[in-house]
């Protein structure tokens, strides 16, 4: 008698539940996903995402228009640039040729607005961690300086400028 109760209550609370068809839960599902990208931090978080996801297409959102990249040449003891179109095809060639990427912000160490509301400076640390197809791995840290920017206050944050602070 015992076993048909537990039987007959399992299958009522069983046949009540559709694994394909869930509940809906309250707030955006996506939310810890996809960061606001008019915060500085929904900006990071949507970096963070296009990395690790390797999405090419969300990391191009990220971008201003007018985008440089800027690195220390360790060797020839320079710095060198490349503007939009030259990064995306390096970050193309990144993400198609890792198998996984990895990549933590750590502390922000200075955070200056340049104009009110569209124009900010930061410096944060990061660890960076790609795992090439071919099974090698690198690890890297340091900083990025980014300068941010976007058109009014209720806009999405834009990339313009990365220095790379890391040592290679």
């Amino acid at each position: 008698m015992r076993i048909a109760l537990i039987i007959l209550v399992l299958s009522t609370s069983v046949a009540a539940c559709n694994p394909f068809a869930p509940a809906l839960e309250e707030g955006n599902p996506f939310g810890d996903l996809l960061g606001d990208p008019t915060t500085v931090e929904g900006f990071f978080t949507n970096f963070r995402n296009a990395y690790e996801l390797r999405d090419l297409s969300l990391y191009e959102t990220l971008l201003d228009s007018s985008f440089i990249f800027v690195w220390h040449d360790f060797d020839a003891q320079v710095d060198r640039e490349w503007g939009f179109a030259q990064d995306l095809e390096t970050t193309r060639r990144l993400f198609q040729n890792s198998s996984l990427i990895r990549l933590q912000w750590n502390q922000i160490i200075t955070q200056d607005e340049l104009e009110r509301f569209i124009k900010m400076r930061i410096v944060r640390s990061f660890n960076l961690t790609v795992t090439l197809e071919q099974g090698d791995v690198f690890r890297t840290d340091g900083n990025v300086n980014f300068q941010l920017v976007r058109p009014d206050s209720v806009s999405s944050w834009r990339l313009r400028r990365w220095r790379d602070e890391s040592e290679l």
